[in-house]
């Protein structure tokens, strides 16, 4: 017993040490908020700029793939970014760890293509963005909590091709 807790407290530790601000407060752009030192360092038109000036990622609600105000203020970045850029995505959609295999890979799905319907409507052209759904099989937080879930479920915009990639 005395181990199992020892294991606990070390894991919220570990888990604590990695939040940053966007992640705590459920920020609909993830790491998009670029320190001095970060963009320094990003390359112009490669995913971790994509990632570090713009965000690569949206979050929903329980259940839900519509998109609120600072989803759409994400994906506006995103739009304006890829039309600089150019090149081709991939959005994934995610979920957290409820609910069957079959009913979060359909769920997931309707998050990319929540995410994919935006971009084109405004100006990103559909045949550069592809979407798959990878359901409950990719948690990017470990963990049967309430921050834990919102932070896998999310859309997330991978850069495969373009200027820096």
């Amino acid at each position: 017993m005395y181990l199992r807790v020892l294991s606990l407290l070390a894991a919220l530790s570990l888990l604590a040490a990695c939040e940053t601000p966007a992640e705590n407060t459920g920020s609909a752009t993830g790491s998009g908020d670029a320190t001095a030192a970060g963009a320094a360092t990003t390359v112009p038109g490669s995913q971790q700029d994509f990632t570090v000036n713009v965000g690569d990622r949206v979050f929903f609600g329980t259940n839900k793939s519509d998109l609120n105000a600072e989803s759409t203020a994400t994906l506006k970045k995103q739009a304006a970014w890829l039309q600089k850029y150019g090149g081709t995505i991939v959005i994934e959609g995610h979920c957290d760890e409820r609910g069957t295999t079959e009913y979060n890979i359909g769920l997931g799905e309707r998050r990319a293509n929540s995410v994919k319907d935006y971009l084109i409507s405004v100006g990103v052209s559909a045949g550069r963005i592809k979407t798959i759904s990878y359901g409950k099989s990719r948690p990017t937080v470990p963990g049967s909590s309430e921050w834990a879930w919102s932070q896998n479920r999310r859309a997330v915009t991978v850069i495969k091709g373009g200027a820096g990639s």
